[in-house]
């Protein structure tokens, strides 16, 4: 039996299983990112772009920023600012607070006193 046609069959028969044994194992199946990679702006601009295909001047196109600023952003020379992150927040088709904060962690951050 190949892998491929044994991992077909496990997977239509997890999908019959009732929601809530579902949920019961849901903890035990997740195993956490043994690595963390903290991602600049830039960086972070630069991934959501790729995943959606794009070059810089496409999206130059979508968000009438021109190529060049994009290309500072990317590479950190030109600070994002709050209305270019919602525009190519607009046109990536993510919340704004993606771009310039991607590996923010609210666990870690500290309550105020």
């Amino acid at each position: 039996m190949s892998r491929l046609f044994e991992s077909d069959r496990v997977l239509k028969e997890v999908k019959r299983l009732p929601v809530q044994v579902l949920k019961r194992y849901e903890k035990m199946w997740f195993v956490p990112a043994r690595k963390h990679v903290t991602v600049s702006v830039g960086e972070s601009l630069r991934i959501l772009r790729e995943l959606q295909g794009w070059s810089q001047a496409t999206l130059s196109r979508k968000t009438g920023i021109p190529q060049s600023t994009l290309s500072g952003i990317e590479t950190g020379r030109i600070r994002l600012g709050a209305e270019r992150t919602k525009v190519l927040a607009r046109a990536l088709q993510v919340h704004p607070a993606a771009i310039p904060f991607p590996g923010w962690d609210p666990a870690e951050e500290t309550r105020a006193s």
